[in-house]
């Protein structure tokens, strides 16, 4: 007996076996949105905490699964939290690149938090700059992501540190609730 194609039809439901044997796609890897919410928010004693855009994704990180910058900005905008009443907060993202050279990939971040009174002057500042170099090895896509949560990894725990040891006296403790919002007016029952 023989399919349409000529084949013996052992042969033909063989076949998609026989490629997949010899080098056919490999089973993909999940790769999900890296995200920092599972962690306690660095609460701010300010009003509101403003997150700057990420700068556009350099060529070599434009196929990555999760750019650096976008994920540094997912980090501020997952881990900071304003709690006071006044003032306000500022993160900026003053480098994100991922470059390859060499058979290598090569990243760096650097990332500002600035805290500024109720007038607008400012009263502190946190500054966290990693890199990380990488060999490319396998699917470029898996190394730049792998690279990517490597430097996220690092970033997070050195911006806490930073903030911790720079800003302490805006830190708040963040199992408490916020304060409620001030009371302008309130009127009094007659006695």
């Amino acid at each position: 007996m023989t399919g349409s194609t000529g084949l013996p039809r052992r042969m033909a439901l063989l076949l998609p076996w026989a490629v997949a044997a010899c080098g056919g796609d490999a089973p993909v890897r999940a790769m999900p949105p890296l995200r920092y919410d599972y962690l306690a928010p660095l609460r701010l004693n300010v009003a509101t905490v403003d997150v700057g855009e990420s700068p556009p994704p350099s060529p070599v990180e434009a196929q990555s699964p999760a750019p650096l910058g976008m994920t540094l900005r997912q980090m501020a905008l997952d881990r900071l939290a304003a709690g006071g009443t006044s003032g306000r907060s500022v993160f900026t993202i003053d480098a994100a690149r991922v470059d390859r050279s060499s058979g290598h990939l090569n990243g760096l971040a650097s990332v500002r938090l600035e805290v500024f009174t109720a007038d607008g002057a400012r009263a502190g500042f946190a500054e966290a700059r990693v890199t990380r170099s990488s060999v490319i090895s396998g699917n470029g896509r898996e190394a730049l992501y792998d690279l990517t949560r490597q430097m996220m990894d690092d970033m997070n725990v050195e911006l806490e540190f930073e903030v911790r040891r720079s800003l302490r006296d805006w830190l708040q403790d963040p199992t408490a609730a916020p304060p409620p919002a001030p009371v302008e007016q309130q009127e009094l029952p007659l006695p």
